[in-house]
C-alpha cells in the first residue's frame, strides 16, 4: 500500500504495508536501504518533533522539563502528544520495585507506566494512553514476533533498519492520534536515562533517522544537562556537561537547544562555554536552575523565551493562537501564585504506608495533597509513617497523635499490613477523617470486620489463604467477568455506580456514576457484604454489573469522614481540578479544627452536613 505523502527520496523508496512495515524488499535484497514506515494517512511535515535527551546523569527532571515545555506549546493552541521512551527490557512498569523506580502510574486504558507519565497528565491536563509509553522490551518483542511470523520475508533482521523502524513507526502512530482526528502538531519525545547509555542507543539512532526523513524544520533536539557546583570549589564547572553533549553529538545528534540544570542560576561564563563546545547559539542556552515548585517552571521557561525558540526552530509561529494562550496563562499563574500565598488553614496529615521512606513511591498522592492545599488555602504538613514499625496500638497512637486526617494508601505484599489495620482502627475510633486507597480500602473492611462485627481471624486471602473469615478474596469468576488484563488484575479506568444521597455522590457533585483508575486483584467477598452493611458500613460505590464493591463509607452518625476507594483517586487529580476524595478529606480535616469552615463557600461544597432524619 503506497504512502499517502510524497517522498523526498528516490523512486525505489520502499513503502510500508498496512501494518506500517515493508511488504516486500523489491526485486532483490540490495534494491534499497530505505526503511521509513508510517501509518496510512500520515503526512510528513504536519507533525513536528521535540526530543529531550539527558546528559551527565539521570534524575535531572526530564519529565518535568518536557511536560512544562509541552504545556507552553499546548497553551498556544497547538495539539501536543508526549511519549516516554524507556531503555529497560520490561514490557511495562508493573513489576518494578518502588524503591528502584518510584510509583507505578496507571493510565486510563490500563497501561502500567513510569511515574513521568503522571507528570505529563498533571501538567498538560490530558489523559494519555499506552501509545504515550514505550520500552525496549516492547520494541524487541514486536520485532522478534514479526520475524517468527515471517514478516521480514527471509531478510536478516537488524538493529538498523528494523528495530529503529519500529521506533519511528511508534512515533508516527502517536502523531496520528492527534486532536479531533487530525495529526498532532507536536510530539514531545523524552528519552529515558542519558546519552551514551547502551540501552538507549537504538532510540538515539532512530531519532536521528527520523529527523533526516522528516526533513528540515521537523525536529528540535534539546539536551538537558547538569552543571556541577562543588562546594569545595565555590564555582560552577561545565566540563561534565560538555562531555555529555559531546556523546550526543558523536551519535549524530546536533542539539538545537541546551537546557542547563543547576542548583543556582547558571553563569554567563558557563553558558558561553557550553555554546562554544556544542555549536549552539548563546540565545539557545538556558538556565534551568532549581525553583520553589515544579508548577513555576512553565512561566520561568516562558520568561526566558524557550517556547519562542522552539516555535522558530520548527517554523510553528503561524499555527499559534495568542488569545487562547493569554487565557491559559492567566489560569495557570493564578494557580501557581496561590501555591506560595499565605494559607488560611493548617492541618497535619498522616500517610501510613510501607514505603514511607521513599516519597517517589507515593508521588501522585503527594501531588494530590498539594493540589488540595492550593485550592483550599491550607498549609498541609505531611507526616510519613512506616506501618511496618507499628507493632501495637500504643505505638500506633503515638505515631498518629495530633494529626487531623489519615490516608492509608495502596501497596502489595504482607509487610506492614497489620500496622495499616491499626491505623484504620485509630482513625475510626478517634473519629479522625480517613481515606483508604486500594489496599487501604481493603484494610478498612478487615478492621471493621474484626472490631465491629467481631469476626476473629478476618483477613485477606492475599495474606492468609486459609483465614477464618476471608473478607477480601480473589473472586473465582473475576477474570471471566471482565476479561481482565495482567492475569486477574483489574487495571485502568472503570465505571463506579454511586448511591444517591451518599457521601460518595456528594463528593462527586451528586453524580450517580463516575470513573476512576484501578490496580488490584482482590475484592470484598460478596457473602460478607450484607453483614458489613447491617453493622453500619455502606458500600456506596459498586460495579455497574457485577457484585464488586468499589467504594465504602461510614454514616456521619458514626464518623465525620470515613471513606475508602478500591481505586486510586490520586491518579486523576490535577492542579486545576483536584480529586474529590482528597478535597473531602482535607476539608474534613480543616473542619475538625475550625468548625466554622463548614459554613464558608468552600466548606459547603466539600463538608457534607449531617443528613436530616427521614420521616414517614
Amino acid at each position: 500500500m503506497p504512502q499517502s505523502d510524497s517522498s523526498d527520496h528516490s523512486d525505489n523508496h520502499e513503502t510500508p504495508d498496512s501494518c506500517g512495515f515493508l511488504s516486500q524488499f523489491g526485486k532483490s535484497e540490495e534494491s534499497t536501504e530505505w526503511h521509513s514506515p508510517a501509518p496510512a494517512g500520515y503526512q510528513r511535515g504536519v507533525t513536528k518533533f521535540v526530543v529531550v535527551v539527558g546528559t551527565v546523569m539521570s534524575g535531572l527532571g526530564k519529565g518535568i522539563f518536557a511536560s512544562s515545555l509541552a504545556k507552553l506549546i499546548k497553551d498556544k493552541g497547538l495539539s501536543v502528544a508526549p511519549i516516554k521512551m524507556e531503555g529497560y527490557l520490561n514490557i511495562d512498569s508493573g513489576t518494578l520495585n518502588p524503591y528502584r523506580h518510584g510509583e507505578v502510574f496507571v493510565l486510563a486504558d490500563g497501561c502500567e507506566t513510569d511515574m513521568d507519565l503522571g507528570t505529563y497528565e498533571r501538567i498538560l491536563g490530558q489523559d494519555l494512553t499506552r501509545k504515550n509509553f514505550v520500552t525496549a522490551g516492547q520494541i524487541y518483542t514486536e520485532v522478534l514476533e514479526r520475524e517468527r511470523r515471517g514478516g521480514y520475508l527471509g531478510r536478516d533482521v537488524q538493529m538498523i533498519p528494523h528495530v529503529t523502524g519500529v521506533v519511528k513507526m511508534r512515533l508516527r502512530e502517536l502523531a496520528m492520534t492527534g486532536n479531533n482526528g487530525k495529526q498532532a502538531d507536536v510530539v514531545f519525545v523524552e528519552v529515558g536515562g542519558t546519552a551514551g547509555d547502551y540501552e538507549n542507543g537504538f532510540y538515539i539512532e532512530a531519532l536521528r533517522e527520523l529527523a533526516f526523513e522528516e526533513g528540515p524544520e521537523s525536529t528540535c533536539f534539546v539536551a538537558l544537562t547538569y552543571i556541577l557546583e562543588p562546594s569545595i570549589l565555590g564555582e560552577q564547572k561545565s566540563k561534565a556537561a560538555q562531555l555529555g553533549i559531546k556523546r550526543l553529538m558523536e551519535a549524530g545528534i546536533q542539539p538545537h537547544i541546551v537546557a542547563c540544570r543547576a542548583k543556582n542560576p547558571v553563569t554567563a561564563k558557563v553558558m558561553e562555554k557550553i555554546a562554544m563546545f556544542s555549536n549552539v547559539p548563546l540565545r539557545r542556552i538556558f538556565s534551568m536552575h532549581d525553583r520553589e515548585s515544579v508548577y513555576a517552571i512553565p512561566e520561568a521557561m516562558r520568561a526566558a523565551g524557550l517556547d519562542r525558540e522552539i516555535l522558530s526552530i520548527l517554523n510553528l509561529h503561524d499555527r499559534t493562537n495568542p488569545g487562547k494562550e493569554d487565557v491559559a496563562r492567566v489560569e495557570w499563574l493564578d494557580f501557581s501564585r496561590r501555591i506560595f500565598a499565605p494559607k488560611k488553614h493548617h492541618i497535619e496529615l498522616g500517610i501510613t504506608g510501607k514505603y514511607a521512606a521513599l516519597r517517589d513511591a507515593y508521588a501522585s498522592i503527594d501531588k494530590a495533597i498539594e493540589h488540595c492545599a492550593t485550592q483550599l488555602s491550607c498549609d498541609i504538613r505531611t507526616r510519613w509513617i512506616d506501618t511496618s514499625e507499628l507493632t501495637d496500638d500504643t505505638l500506633t497512637a503515638k505515631a498518629l497523635e495530633g494529626v487531623q486526617a489519615v490516608i492509608v494508601p495502596g501497596g502489595f505484599g504482607q509487610r506492614g499490613v497489620e500496622g495499616k489495620i491499626r491505623c484504620v482502627k485509630w482513625a475510626r475510633t478517634n473519629k479522625v477523617p480517613f481515606l483508604g486507597i486500594c489496599l487501604g480500602f481493603q484494610m478498612a473492611v478487615i478492621e471493621f470486620g474484626r472490631n465491629v462485627l467481631g469476626l476473629a481471624g478476618a483477613n485477606s486471602t492475599e495474606f492468609e489463604p486459609n483465614c477464618a473469615h476471608p473478607l477480601i478474596a480473589e473472586l473465582p469468576d473475576q477474570k471471566k467477568l471482565e476479561g481482565l488484563m495482567g492475569g486477574t488484575m483489574r487495571l485502568g479506568g472503570q465505571d463506579v455506580m454511586l448511591d444517591a444521597n451518599s457521601l460518595a455522590s456528594f463528593l462527586y457533585g451528586n453524580k450517580t456514576q463516575m470513573t476512576e483508575r484501578f490496580r488490584h486483584r482482590y475484592e470484598v467477598e460478596p457473602k460478607y457484604v450484607a453483614k458489613l452493611q447491617e453493622s453500619g458500613m455502606r458500600f456506596s460505590g459498586r460495579h455497574p454489573k457485577f457484585p464488586i464493591m468499589q467504594m465504602l463509607e461510614l454514616p456521619q452518625s458514626m464518623h465525620p469522614y470515613f471513606v475508602g476507594g478500591q481505586f486510586h483517586p490520586e491518579l486523576t487529580s490535577r492542579p486545576l481540578s483536584p480529586n474529590p476524595m482528597f478535597m473531602g478529606l482535607v476539608a474534613a480535616g480543616i473542619a475538625s479544627r475550625e468548625p466554622e469552615f463548614a459554613a464558608t463557600e468552600l466548606g459547603r461544597r466539600w463538608v457534607r452536613s449531617a443528613p436530616k432524619p427521614v420521616t414517614a
